[in-house]
């Protein structure tokens, strides 16, 4: 009986240890207190506010278990996103950025269409160096993604000199912010022009930093994220000089399909187009026997796609695109006769959810043939 009231007695002040720590983190005064020390150390402007707090102590109840769960994605990407904020001279917490936008997955789709690691738009991804057509999408590319966000959030702190402001430029655009300032009266501070900001915009910033909190404390909320850089994976790449499909190269080096789309996940249909401007990434081991049997590969791939009985999907260059207006009585199954398409691309290229089109609706399309009339 005694041994059951000293275990009970135990169980009692173990959880309420625990407890304690719970509400250590949850606390208002540790909250701020943190806030300061991570304000101190970044370019980024952190001011404590109801909003924050609120946001932070939300997230500490729905999010960190997603953290804990994917250590292995955080400790992947976020080096990755590193090195290359701080190669461009951008404030190095940037990289927490993708858990927002796209919770780290790299094939990562929006309603809007916004796709990737970094959630990128069509046309703003053209500007900033990223390659699109139907075989490719190099928003899906980790580090060409990223490389090409590196760009255009240097551009956003040029107009805005100040690196919320570019955030919040990154959601919405620089003229949204623009107005902004001109609703506030002519404050170029994040925090002041916050009242005049679309609600998402608004919360953007909090959420950002919310997540940033976490993770720079991710010890005290028993995340396992080491202190020093995760190196990563010895990967290396080859460019390809003839078409060739993911299976091809699953059977003649023995990776599983899987395992070259997570490291190649840019090309949309699993084939990679042989214009020799497209690279593979893989283990250094199994690039090494690929380069030595480089020719055998190739006729091998070669045999394969000879012997397959479904058409491949013809490669569009960006040059083919045109934007097509919706006439009046037009679907989307008489608009791909037209140009010798199939719906279910006019619906992947524009990111379309139903077969639903209405008149004067503009269509990214990338014509087989141009009608005469």
């Amino acid at each position: 009986m005694k041994f059951k009231y000293l275990f009970f007695l135990f169980f009692y002040f173990f959880i309420q240890s625990n407890h304690s720590q719970i509400d250590a983190n949850f606390d208002s005064d540790t909250i701020k207190n943190r806030l300061e020390r991570l304000n101190a150390k970044t370019p980024l402007e952190l001011f404590f506010s109801p909003d924050l707090e609120k946001t932070i102590k939300k997230y500490l109840k729905t999010r960190v278990n997603f953290y804990k769960k994917n250590t292995h994605k955080i400790n992947f990407y976020l080096p990755l996103f590193e090195r290359h904020l701080q190669d461009k001279g951008i404030p190095t917490e940037i990289k927490y950025l993708p858990l927002i936008e796209s919770r780290l997955d790299p094939t990562a789709v929006s309603k809007v269409g916004a796709t990737g690691l970094w959630q990128f738009m069509f046309y703003t991804a053209l500007e900033n160096g990223l390659i699109m057509n139907s075989y490719v999408d190099e928003r899906m590319d980790p580090i060409k993604s990223t490389i090409a966000a590196t760009t255009y959030l240097q551009k956003l702190y040029t107009t805005h000199a100040d690196w919320n402001l570019a955030l919040a430029s990154y959601n919405a655009g620089p003229r949204t912010i623009s107005k902004a300032i001109k609703r506030s009266g002519g404050y170029t501070n994040y925090w002041n022009i916050r009242p005049f900001l679309p609600s998402e915009t608004a919360n953007y910033i909090p959420s950002f930093l919310a997540t940033m909190y976490i993770l720079e404390y991710a010890e005290e909320h028993g995340i396992s994220l080491p202190k020093s850089r995760v190196p990563l994976p010895a990967l290396d790449t080859i460019i390809i000089k003839e078409k060739v499909a993911f299976e091809h190269i699953s059977r003649f080096l023995n990776i599983s399909e899987d395992s070259i789309k997570q490291l190649n996940p840019s090309y949309i249909h699993s084939i990679i187009p042989g214009d020799k401007k497209n690279s593979l990434k893989l283990p250094v081991e199994l690039l090494d026997k690929l380069i030595d049997s480089e020719k055998e590969f190739y006729a091998f791939s070669k045999k394969q796609f000879n012997n397959r009985e479904k058409p491949l999907p013809d490669l569009y260059s960006i040059n083919s695109k045109l934007i097509y207006k919706v006439k009046y009585g037009e679907f989307l199954g008489k608009i791909a006769r037209k140009f010798g398409i199939k719906v279910s691309e006019i619906k992947r290229w524009n990111n379309l959810k139903s077969d639903n089109i209405k008149e004067n609706q503009k269509l990214i399309i990338f014509p087989k043939r141009i009608p005469k009339n």
